[in-house]
């Protein structure tokens, strides 16, 4: 029989409409007596629903991460009663047998018997925290849209500059672009606004805009495009300004995690929001291995009738993996680093794309220690290779000995 680990606890089916939640109350040692009841999703409602969890002592509650509706009955519910959010893959009822209500006591007996694993759920101004960084990154995601987009109205109106230039929204390539959308310069002027650098290039910039086919059409569309562009920057500079008010309390957790190679204050501002900056013992994630298994940024397990089948990783946090995976190509391509040789030693048998998996991981190990014992990366590197060299120094001393090496303790 399974051991009961909560006699009072609810479990709460979430909708978009309506919650089906079962309470189960009762001693460990007898069948729990079952209350299911129906709530709305508006603000009175779940605050009748916790005005109920609180007259029936409930001391925890679960229910399923489905979307964002799960987001208004935590903020209601946070602070009265215990709330373990659980990973729907791992509460999924029996098919067949699957109804609101029947979810919500499914989910109320999981609790009770202590089997649901619960999410990680940050503090509330890390989570803002985390709000503002995916937005950011939503934001830079939509500013690469319209310059791609840009660059297609450029090959639809003949403009070739794509070709020449390695970066068409740089100085250069701006200056370009509005004397374009003026039209009032010949090729060759045009290409006189390139930077002394592109120089050497002026014949072949003059070759990419001879003969273009710019139209008044063309120009409209190009300059919807810069002046959303310009939109978003802005919108990205308020975003960077209040994300630097919610990392104030943070600086010193920032500092450590800039000492890992790959590792800017942006990216380390998306990173540590989706971890949180609480890296001890008690903490979320006891330990490294922990924190990488969350993050689904290692190999995982899949093994059957003792045979080992793919270890390849989960879909995890996909804000942290994106993240994880710029830093790691920015770390592989780090001059002098630990974490260069540590690639280029993977790609040789595994292929570049594991190699920066792996590379990820490690960047990730090392924030964790950063964090949790106050030091930056170099001093991790140093303790690490004299731990290496004293146990180096133990395996050859043991090995001596078994040859029958005595040493001379008074030499």
């Amino acid at each position: 029989m399974l051991e009961v680990k909560v006699e009072n606890c609810a479990g709460i089916d979430v909708g978009k409409k309506f919650l089906a939640v079962c309470v189960l109350t009762g001693p460990a040692d007898r069948k729990p007596a079952a209350e299911v009841r129906r709530f709305g999703t508006g603000v009175k409602e779940l605050e009748r629903l916790r005005a109920w969890l609180v007259e029936t002592k409930c001391t925890e509650a679960v229910m399923e991460s489905t979307g964002s509706y799960w987001k208004p009955v935590f903020n209601i519910l946070e602070g009265s009663l215990k709330i373990v959010l659980a990973n729907p893959e791992q509460v999924k009822a029996l098919k067949g047998k699957k109804t609101d209500p029947n979810d919500s006591r499914w989910l109320a007996s999981l609790l009770r018997h202590g089997l649901v694993q619960g999410s990680f759920i940050p503090p509330r101004d890390i989570r803002e925290l985390r709000d503002l960084t995916r937005r950011r990154r939503t934001l830079v995601g939509e500013g690469s849209s319209e310059r791609n987009r840009v660059q297609k109205i450029l090959e639809d109106a003949n403009v070739k500059l794509g070709n020449v230039l390695s970066d068409v929204f740089g100085m250069s390539g701006q200056a370009m672009l509005e004397a374009l959308l003026e039209n009032k310069r010949s090729p060759a002027e045009i290409a006189e606004l390139a930077h002394w650098s592109l120089a050497p290039k002026i014949p072949q910039i003059v070759e990419a805009l001879e003969g273009h086919r710019m139209s008044e059409h063309h120009r409209f569309l190009v300059r919807q495009a810069l002046r959303h562009m310009q939109y978003i920057e802005k919108m990205i500079e308020d975003l960077d300004q209040e994300i630097a008010v919610k990392l104030k309390p943070y600086q010193k957790q920032m500092e450590l995690a800039c000492t890992v190679p790959g590792i800017q204050l942006v990216s380390a501002a998306s990173i540590l929001a989706e971890t949180g900056m609480d890296m001890s013992p008690e903490g979320p994630f006891p330990d490294c291995h922990h924190l990488a298994s969350w993050a689904a940024i290692c190999p995982g397990n899949n093994e059957s009738a003792g045979k080992r089948r793919s270890g390849k990783t989960r879909q995890g946090n996909r804000w942290l993996r994106g993240m994880l995976t710029q830093t790691g190509w920015a770390a592989a391509g780090k001059k002098n680093s630990l974490f260069l040789a540590r690639y280029q030693r993977i790609k040789l048998r595994r292929g570049g794309q594991r190699a920066v998996i792996a590379i990820a991981h490690a960047q990730l190990i090392a924030i964790y220690w950063a964090l949790r014992n106050g030091s930056p990366y170099p001093e991790q590197v140093q303790r690490r290779e004299q731990d290496r060299r004293e146990a180096q120094i133990r395996h050859h001393l043991q090995r001596l000995t078994k040859l029958g090496y005595e040493p001379d303790m008074h030499a």
